[in-house]
């Protein structure tokens, strides 16, 4: 079967670390890569979950909560709140 080349544009630091990851288990990005599409082809599905990011929760969470405060709270006061939603995960 014919090969092609995909080329993936990433953070230069994240990149080290793949590698270096990559070389401890014994193999190199381009066959993590293709273990990753080959799962993904298999399964029909990403191998792994997809979250949101929980500092965009505690965000959206404190500004539903704004938005349901009748005295209409200040950005302070949303991001006061989205901190200390972060700061207790």
């Amino acid at each position: 079967m014919p090969q092609v080349t995909l080329s993936v544009r990433m953070d230069e630091d994240i990149k080290r670390m793949f590698d270096s990851f990559c070389a401890e288990v014994g193999m190199n990005a381009s066959v993590a890569v293709n273990l990753f599409v080959r799962t993904v082809v298999r399964e029909q599905r990403i191998p792994f979950e997809i979250a949101i990011d929980p500092v965009e929760r505690a965000l959206d969470e404190a500004d539903r909560e704004a938005a349901a405060d009748p005295r209409r709270l200040s950005h302070e006061e949303v991001f006061s709140k989205a901190r200390a939603r972060i700061n207790g995960l």
